[in-house]
């Protein structure tokens, strides 16, 4: 599936930004023209199910093989959020950017009991000022672009990430050179996973305080993490 995409600058560089669950290019509305400003040519997708781009089936192979179909091969950088991550690290060995981001990546889905896939879903109906309190460290700007993307999005996508709850789907080693960027805490990979991953070649930062979306929470910290990879 082609998908839908939105581009910040000119530069000779490529990068690409992969968003996470629930989200669509937006997500990305403060580190698109920064990454513009350092000479790259941003490109951001709508994940399938998500924003602009159509529907479909919800598996993660169907989100990888659309990075591939839409997103130009050897860009310099590719970041991945959340869901984002995890369907960059399925497609990074065919996309083959330089150097690859994992912004806490949903390489372990394991929810409290009785909070499954499904409850995600329930997000689409969040008010707005639900969504404020939840993410007190959001611009305002922030909040009315999440009460928008909500509102485009299909929460059936929610129900593919069902088989995910409780595998492990961290990566055994680095396609391509390759950054994991955590939240403070985060809630995906845990102190032990993070030592795993640095193990197996990973270079692994945490961002100070940040939540989850940690670019909407800290657009300074995110962007300071990212010093020698951008």
């Amino acid at each position: 599936m082609q998908l839908n995409t939105h581009t910040w600058g000119e530069g000779d560089r490529i990068a690409l930004l992969i968003h996470g669950i629930m989200a669509d290019h937006r997500a990305w509305r403060t580190v698109g023209p920064a990454l513009a400003d350092k000479g790259y040519r941003v490109i951001a997708v709508d994940l399938r199910g998500h924003g602009l781009s159509e529907r479909g089936e919800y598996t993660l192979e169907s989100y990888a093989d659309d990075l591939v179909e839409t997103l130009p091969a050897g860009a310099e950088l590719a970041i991945g959020h959340s869901l984002g991550g995890l369907t960059l690290s399925l497609a990074v060995d065919r996309l083959r950017p330089q150097r690859a981001v994992y912004s806490d990546p949903a390489w372990h889905l394991e929810l409290p009991e009785g909070f499954g896939p499904e409850v995600f879903a329930q997000f689409k109906a969040f008010p707005r000022e639900q969504i404020a309190a939840l993410n007190p460290r959001w611009d305002a700007a922030d909040v009315d672009i999440e009460v928008a993307t909500l509102a485009l999005w299909d929460e059936t996508s929610a129900l593919g990430l069902s088989p995910l709850a409780g595998q492990d789907l961290l990566p055994q080693k680095p396609v391509v050179p390759s950054l994991v960027q955590l939240a403070d805490p985060s809630m995906l990979i845990n102190e032990e996973r993070a030592a795993l991953l640095r193990e197996r070649g990973f270079e692994v930062r945490t961002v100070k305080g940040a939540g989850h979306t940690i670019q909407r929470d800290d657009l300074d910290g995110f962007m300071a993490s990212l010093d020698g990879w951008i």
